[in-house]
């Protein structure tokens, strides 16, 4: 019998578990939970630390020498435990700790503490899917370090789950698992149902790093561009990157000298003939040669500009949002011409406007959202006002035209989602979400998928406005939804890229990515490759390993 894991246990059941009965439980994708284990509640009594340290040297004293780390908060006592029974015990062991999101000042910091060569051992309260654990390990291994162990109080699934794991040949050891509580604590559906794991079957073929990135704004940035060969994209250094495809390596970029508030290029760029056209925070539109970055033109009347460009081909126009710094005149939408950039029409609105324009080619109008809680939609070729609508919040993504329906759908800072008539602006429907929602609606056949701060992907029924499946990722998505075939396609702050059933919203593949996903991803149809961006200004090149099985 092992007293100090008997005590521990008992210890669990009286103080760390807890049921609805007496508190309140919120999930995070903000539903309400039956139990959870708290062992925050007893995770800084020096009895109990001191009682983990025992049991994790019992386990660990013959894999010296490692060093010990994981993710705050719960990792951070256990670390400070650990190391100081180490020493107790004649030896010394290194430890550090992961933060959940990059520091966003000072050293920039994900990593606290100082790495050093020896293998690592993950420490951490609990285990469920493992997800928090798996960015660890994707952390961890960019810097060249090897996992060799994961060490938890509790263990919520069976070991045969843990395939991600298994393949790196990470050893796994708990103290607990969930079937040593299933009697003891009298709770129905305490042992989760045993999913298969998600596939994780993309493989990074290269990753392009754009140095110094601006880690302070947790927003979307420039999404990357594709033609048949390069990708193209702006970064927080002020380098507008053309990249290739096949390996990663750069074909030329162009600088942008000045910035604002350490901004330089959000804008997403848009390929129109041999032209990549995007703005800068410099105040300047910039039309340059696709095959040498050569500046073709430069349109320079705004203060900033961090919209996105959209080319209505059929006019020879390009539209983009602008922003200006004078008290009368704050935003508004231009027209230039796509090949020489000479302003065909402008547009003043009272609010800053960063949104995207939306080209609706069949009514011949162009629709863009600003910070004044309102959506403008305007004559293309003459730049007159059709129609505007007020929503409760700013509006700065674009929006996603349903040209079968004639309709338009964007979400805005009020927590809504609204689907108006394109050629009337009157409204539809509208759904509300928990939180702001800061990406654009992609429309698939008969539905809308709409990402928004409360970590949801929502499936609407573009006919009814039913809200048809919810899917809950474990970060915030700015992220936009990309279709591929029958699949949605949508990045998070957990650093995830899920891959999606679009008729029932089932997980049916996931990337993980060291850092947050704030945009959308590229798609290049003819190579099957998939170019994923982050907001540290990171490109992977995924490939998917299914295709070649």
């Amino acid at each position: 019998m092992n007293i100090r894991l008997d005590h521990l246990k008992d210890v669990i059941a009286r103080e760390v578990f807890v049921t609805s009965a007496t508190e309140r439980i919120v999930e995070p994708a903000g539903e309400e939970s039956a139990w959870i284990f708290d062992f925050r509640r007893v995770l800084l009594k020096s009895d109990i630390l001191d009682t983990i340290a025992e049991l994790f040297w019992e386990n660990s004293k013959e894999k010296t020498p490692f060093q010990v780390g994981g993710v705050e908060v719960a990792a951070v006592p256990l670390i400070a435990a650990l190391s100081l029974k180490a020493k107790e015990k004649g030896m010394a062991i290194n430890g550090f700790f992961i933060r959940k999101s990059r520091k966003k000042s000072g050293l920039l910091r994900m990593i606290e503490g100082t790495l050093t060569d020896e293998n690592v051992i993950l420490v951490d309260d609990l285990m469920n899917s493992g997800n928090s654990l798996m960015r660890q390990v994707e952390i961890l291994e960019k810097l060249n370090k090897k996992v060799a162990a994961i060490f938890v109080i509790l263990r919520f699934r069976d070991l045969k789950y843990y395939t991600y794991f298994r393949d790196k040949g990470i050893e796994i050891y708990s103290l607990f698992s969930l079937d040593d509580f299933a009697d003891s604590l009298h709770v129905k559906n305490l042992i989760p149902q045993q999913k298969k794991p998600v596939p994780m079957p993309f493989k990074a073929e290269w990753q392009f790093i754009s140095e110094r990135p601006n880690y302070f704004y947790v927003i979307p940035k420039s999404a990357p561009a594709v033609d048949n060969k390069k990708l193209y994209f702006g970064a927080d250094n002020g380098n507008f990157w053309a990249i290739n495809q096949k390996d990663g390596t750069v074909a030329w970029n162009s600088v942008i000298r000045s910035h604002s508030k350490g901004k330089y290029v959000f804008s997403s760029p848009a390929i129109h003939h041999d032209m990549v056209y995007f703005g800068a925070y410099d105040g300047n539109f910039y039309a340059l040669n696709k095959e040498t970055g050569k500046k073709e033109w430069v349109f320079r009347e705004a203060d900033w500009i961090g919209s996105s460009p959209c080319v209505a081909p059929s006019l020879n126009l390009i539209f983009v949002g602008l922003e200006f710094g004078l008290w009368k005149k704050r935003g508004g939408l231009v027209a230039l011409d796509s090949e020489n950039g000479q302003k065909k029409w402008e547009y003043a609105m009272p609010g800053l406007t960063p949104a995207s324009p939306a080209y609706a080619q069949k009514e011949g109008m162009v629709i863009c959202g600003c910070n004044d809680f309102s959506v403008y939609a305007l004559d293309a070729r003459k730049g007159h006002l059709l129609w505007q609508f007020r929503t409760g919040g700013e509006v700065k993504a674009s929006c996603a035209i349903d040209e079968k329906r004639r309709l338009a759908a964007f979400g805005s800072f009020d927590a809504h989602v609204y689907v108006l008539n394109v050629t009337t602006g009157k409204l539809v429907w509208n759904i509300e979400t928990r939180e702001a929602i800061d990406s654009t609606p992609l429309i698939k056949g008969d539905y809308l998928y709409v990402a928004s701060l409360d970590k949801k992907l929502y499936c609407i029924d573009l006919d009814t406005g039913a809200i048809v499946w919810r899917f809950a990722a474990n970060g915030r998505i700015f992220a936009s939804p990309v279709t591929i075939g029958d699949k949605i396609y949508i990045g998070a702050n957990d650093g995830r890229l899920y891959e999606l059933e679009a008729g029932t919203g089932k997980n049916t593949a996931l990337f993980q990515a060291t850092e947050r996903i704030t945009n959308k991803i590229a798609y290049n149809k003819q190579t099957g490759k998939i170019f994923l961006p982050t907001f540290a200004n990171e490109i992977y090149c995924l490939s998917d390993t299914r295709e070649i099985i």
